[in-house]
């Protein structure tokens, strides 16, 4: 069973300037909800038990979020705001959070390479901060199942539009063992558009086998010195098997502004609280 989840959060977040100089893009709310803490729910519906949040020295307001504020939870309950109280309580509650610090950004490959001491020894799963789906059923649940069904490392993707595809990590197929599993035979991060093996992004969510920490080990800096976990998956296909599987959900890539904001929308569009008022909003500016 996979018991522990793998969250890089030590970017710079670049995309989100001037804001992230002083907040984590982690951090930004989809409406009253750090994007972060979504991600959380996913990883406690899927049976995880332990998030390893890959933070730098400077993200402080992370690991203020997920603990106990005394303070404002002693001060919500004299006011007798017992319902403001139990949603800020079970935050430091909701499940166990480790840290570990990444001394500076060296890519995504370094990222989860921090976190070997941590996963101590374990299959584990990764979930990237910078793709939020709504699902029903939990998108990192999904490649659980497969993982266990086939012990084996499963990537998430999902199909996109062949001209984006150099934007994104691509799967290179070996065989489509039905409509939503692939054997993988590659993979080529951001492609360009005319060499991209497949239409199948690697979107944010994996399942790995405790192997990938050698073939992490081993890597050699890439482009921009940068160390690439797809590097890593691609030297793991030298000696085992490897899977892809199109997961079911909607996905926001809430790392770039247009994502963002249509996550915004149409996460008030499915709240009892705001739905009505978010249809007389956009229907006045329409």
């Amino acid at each position: 069973m996979i018991k522990k989840v793998v969250i890089p959060a030590a970017g710079l977040g670049t995309r989100f300037l001037p804001i992230t100089k002083s907040l984590a893009k982690e951090m930004l709310p989809i409406i009253d909800k750090p994007n972060l803490q979504y991600l959380l729910e996913e990883a406690k519906a899927a049976g995880i038990d332990e998030v390893i949040l890959i933070v730098s020295k400077t993200k402080q307001e992370i690991k203020d979020y997920f603990s106990h504020n005394l303070d404002l939870e002693n001060k919500l309950l004299s006011l007798k705001k017992e319902d403001d109280y139990k949603l800020i309580f079970e935050i430091g509650e909701f499940i166990k959070v480790t840290f570990v610090f990444q001394k500076e950004p060296l890519g995504l490959g370094h990222a989860i390479l921090c976190a070997k001491d941590a996963v101590a020894g374990e299959d584990f799963a990764i979930m990237l901060g910078d793709d939020l789906v709504a699902s029903k059923n939990p998108a990192i649940l999904q490649l659980i199942k497969e993982y266990e069904r086939l012990n084996a490392s499963v990537i998430g993707v999902q199909k996109v539009a062949k001209e984006v595809t150099n934007r994104y990590g691509v799967v290179d197929i070996k065989e489509q063992l039905n409509s939503r599993l692939i054997e993988a035979k590659g993979f080529v991060e951001k492609p360009k558009v005319e060499d991209a093996p497949s239409c199948y992004a690697m979107v944010g969510r994996y399942v790995f086998k405790n192997s990938i920490f050698e073939e992490l080990e081993n890597l050699k800096p890439g482009k921009g010195g940068e160390y690439q976990l797809t590097d890593a998956m691609a030297s793991l296909l030298n000696k085992e098997k490897v899977y892809a599987y199109d997961f079911e959900g909607r996905r926001y890539d809430i790392g770039s502004k247009e994502g963002y904001l249509e996550a915004i929308v149409d996460f008030a569009l499915e709240r009892d609280d705001l739905k009505e008022k978010m249809k007389e909003i956009l229907k006045t500016r329409i």
